[in-house]
């Protein structure tokens, strides 16, 4: 049984879907991008990553194997150990491991696993029918304008007769050539004003549509994120003795990066300064309705500055900061 078909249909739905004893593929939420060099543009997608030292079961993969498959949770578990099995040992022999849909896994010189995402794939579902694509690039051409000097010609009378009746001449009013010049001139200017005030009022509307999307799936992202914490259980070897804190008034930011989540206060507080003693502005925020103490590395008003510290955490300090919104 290929179980890389039931992680590609969870991937849809949740940010982590663990697989036992082998590791677990992560989704991260990217924003629509503009790559100027190319003339193309991407329309928002989930990033999928690679985590090979979360090997927990949390029940996720093995539940929807048994109710798509129609055999009991311990069967299911059976099936994906004997899978993972396979996998390690294809790996283990310096061969590639090619997930379908999700990407390609292979051991570099270190005997670490190398992740390479399959970008095809698009597991954002609010991005559904949408595809990127190429604009080319507008070829401006300077326009020279000369003045047109007009040059009278000579008028040659004719002889008119005695008995010819003479008509009235319409008068013909001379045209001058540099004011229709300067004419074209200005109305091509007020062409240009409204033209660039029409581009900027719609890519205002493009960000803010964008930042709008951005917080709802942040919000989806992160109550999802809290059904699954509900069973999480944190352990901590040598937890400090009790201390007595008063805790600071609750801040006013709505989006922090989260380091870990206890149900221990005296394990909160210890990962709280060990976070301030690294540099950190680190903080306790207000326990959940799981019964939860988040402790955040930093807290925001902005959403671009929270993401820009996850960002940088999971690259230096910790793969499994998260982001949580209020």
């Amino acid at each position: 049984m290929k179980i890389e078909k039931y992680i590609s249909e969870l991937l849809y739905r949740y940010q982590c879907v663990g697989v036992p004893g082998f590791g677990a593929f992560l989704c991260e939420w990217q924003s629509a991008q503009v790559i100027a060099a190319q003339n193309s543009f991407v329309p928002p997608k989930k990033v999928i990553s690679f985590n090979s030292h979360i090997k927990n079961n949390d029940g996720l993969l093995a539940n929807h194997i048994a109710l798509q498959e129609k055999i009991s949770y311990e069967n299911a578990v059976s099936k994906i150990q004997t899978q993972v099995v396979f996998w390690l040992e294809k790996l283990e022999n310096k061969e590639s491991l090619v997930l379908e849909n999700i990407g390609e896994i292979f051991s570099n010189s270190e005997h670490n696993f190398v992740f390479k995402p399959n970008t095809a794939i698009n597991y954002l579902t609010d991005s559904f029918g949408l595809a990127g694509f190429n604009s080319p690039e507008i070829a401006r051409e300077n326009q020279i304008q000369t003045e047109n000097t007009s040059e009278v010609a000579p008028q040659i009378e004719k002889p008119v007769s005695v008995d010819t009746t003479v008509e009235e001449e319409t008068p013909v009013i001379p045209l001058n050539g540099k004011n229709r010049t300067k004419n074209w001139m200005k109305y091509a200017a007020a062409v240009a004003v409204f033209a660039s005030a029409g581009t900027y009022g719609y890519k205002m509307y493009f960000d803010y549509t964008i930042e709008q999307q951005t917080s709802i799936v942040e919000k989806t992202v992160q109550e999802k994120i809290n059904q699954k914490l509900q069973e999480a259980t944190f352990v901590i070897p040598n937890p400090i003795n009790a201390v007595d804190l008063t805790l600071e008034a609750s801040h006013t930011e709505k989006y922090h990066v989260v380091a870990g989540a206890f149900r221990s206060k005296q394990n909160a507080i210890k990962t709280m300064n060990d976070l301030i003693s690294k540099g950190f502005e680190a903080h306790l925020l207000t326990e959940n309705k799981y019964g939860l103490i988040p402790v955040a590395f930093g807290s925001f008003s902005n959403l671009t500055e929270a993401q820009n510290l996850k960002i940088q955490i999971k690259a230096k300090d910790s793969v499994d900061a998260w982001l949580l919104i209020d």
